[in-house]
């Protein structure tokens, strides 16, 4: 069966578009964050799957909330034995109760927190939240700096802040990108396909054919990379 693909922004919504020898179009709502996929027959255009989009969009929106809301996995206690990922790798936390400055350390398959004896669970996580961040600001450079002769782009500034929705955001007129938090726990292949990405940003505002094509010269597995960073297990947990 031949097929050909498109990438749409349809009401705020990213939307992956499949044209296949079918005859019937189908819209589907996937976890865990509500991906919306669309198989439609090759005989119609973008503009009819637009429209085809946007008489569902109720159903499409209901869908999403349910998914955003259904039970994820509870709240870290932030206590020994507790598993916790670092660029896709799943660790068994180890806490430690010691005087001294608070951090974080990777111990062979472990993930070691050293804390002064009475810290709350609520200060574990923000000191687990900074170490994340900082696992960003090691790594974030180094891609850009790989992209930027590649793409020909320059990235002046960019950010790293807990989003809900979204893996990463551009400003094309001003050239900011931020990145989500929660791909410190992605695995590393994940965070270079979001700086690709918002990168691609620089050079087209929307996600429609351009986009794609340029998407499939810059990184020919970006599809896989995307689907390998939205159906991780790790998604089951719970975002604040």
């Amino acid at each position: 069966m031949s097929t050909a693909s498109a990438y749409l922004t349809i009401r705020g919504i990213d939307v992956d578009v499949i044209y296949k020898d079918i005859k019937n179009l189908h819209i589907g709502v996937y976890p865990p964050l509500g991906r919306v996929r669309v198989a439609a027959p090759r005989r119609l255009d973008d503009e009819h799957v637009r429209l085809a989009v946007i008489q569902r969009l109720p159903w499409i929106k209901q869908r999403r909330e349910q998914l955003r809301s259904a039970a994820r996995q509870s709240e870290r206690e932030m206590v020994t034995g507790e598993s916790h990922y670092v660029w896709g790798v799943r660790r068994r936390m180890k806490v430690v109760e010691r005087p001294g400055r608070a951090h974080f350390e990777i111990d062979g398959e472990r993930l070691l927190l050293y804390v002064p004896a009475g810290t709350t669970a609520e200060r574990r996580r923000e000191l687990l939240d900074r170490w994340y961040r900082e696992q960003l600001r090691q790594a974030i450079p180094n891609l850009i700096a790989k992209w930027e002769p590649i793409l020909k782009v320059s990235v002046p500034r960019w950010t790293i802040r807990r989003m809900k929705t979204k893996w990463g955001s551009c400003n094309r007129e001003t050239g900011h990108i931020w990145f989500n938090v929660e791909l410190a726990k992605k695995h590393p292949g994940c965070l270079e396909y979001i700086v690709v990405h918002e990168m691609t940003h620089h050079l087209e505002r929307n996600h429609g054919e351009r986009f794609t094509k340029l998407m499939d010269r810059f990184m020919p597995n970006w599809r896989s990379l995307r689907d390998q960073l939205n159906d991780a297990p790790l998604a089951q947990e719970r975002w604040t």
